[in-house]
């Protein structure tokens, strides 16, 4: 006859230890907080759980960020930093270590696996100017206290036919010109003809911008560094890197960087105004 009320007092229980374990979790100490978000935002933990963020949810080190759809988000971490996500970007923050009175132990780590971000420095790297890294799978960059728009253009099937008609319409010219200079003068010395190769304007086979990294520097200065080369970036310049194996170059003007979050994410003081002040986590729910 009691079975049924041990059943019940069981399964309360049960739900005040899972209660219990969530306000645990949500007390833990947060390193950001979703401030602007204009669509679906997820972030997905290393033991592969995934959950719904939205205004005011917290994110943590080891999140892997996404930006679902036409999506933009920002958030802002424990030293003012700001960071901005466009659409359907996937971000890793690896580490985020900052305490006010701690410089020594000053460190931020990022992975930007597709997509683009807009980074605003902080009070760490301001103070910590080597400590802010973002590594992607073109190159690695050092923040170096900038204000930055970095953006990376995954390779696809359309990508790789591009680069192949690419490199044959390059190779076809290479021939045109040998030939043209064996008739029209035996004496031109050879170093001349990859000059006037490299100096051939080729047709873009297609008008989406090749795969790789891009960076554009607003205010400040970064590093790019990958087993081919460094470079440096400043204020005003823009820079591409086409993969791990091709060095970081300079590009002589904007390759079309299209970075155009919604009006309202240029107000970095706090959450949109139809958020009450005392909600907090209102959309962040975890996915099974």
């Amino acid at each position: 006859m009691n079975q049924p009320k041990k059943c019940t007092a069981i399964k309360s229980l049960l739900l005040l230890a899972a209660l219990c374990a969530a306000t645990v979790v949500q007390a833990a100490p947060a390193i950001g907080t979703v401030t602007h978000l204009s669509g679906p935002l997820l972030a997905k933990k290393a033991n592969g759980s995934v959950r719904v963020l939205g205004m005011k949810s917290v994110v943590e080190p080891g999140d892997t960020l996404s930006t679902q759809g036409r999506a933009y988000a920002q958030i802002k971490f424990s030293d003012d930093s700001v960071l901005i996500l466009q659409p359907d970007t996937v971000l890793t923050i690896d580490k985020f270590s900052y305490e006010a009175g701690k410089p020594a132990a000053d460190s931020i780590a990022f992975t930007l696996i597709q997509g683009g971000v807009r980074s605003n420095t902080g009070l760490l790297g301001k103070r910590s100017k080597d400590s802010v890294q973002l590594v992607t799978p073109a190159a690695n960059i050092s923040m170096q206290a900038a204000n930055v728009v970095v953006q990376y253009i995954k390779p696809n099937e359309e990508a790789v036919a591009a680069a192949r008609q690419a490199y044959l319409l390059a190779s076809t010219a290479a021939l045109d010109l040998s030939m043209q200079a064996t008739r029209s003068d035996m004496s031109m010395p050879s170093a001349i003809q990859p000059l006037m190769l490299a100096q051939l304007t080729l047709p873009s086979p297609t008008a989406a911008r090749a795969p790789g990294l891009y960076v554009q520097v607003l205010d400040g200065l970064i590093h790019v560094t990958n087993p081919a080369g460094t470079s440096n970036f400043s204020a005003g310049q823009f820079g591409y890197t086409p993969n791990f194996k091709q060095p970081p170059v300079l590009l002589p003007a904007n390759p079309g960087i299209p970075f155009t979050p919604p009006p309202a994410f240029s107000q970095s003081t706090g959450p949109a105004s139809n958020t009450g002040p005392n909600k907090s986590n209102t959309v962040d729910c975890e996915v099974r």
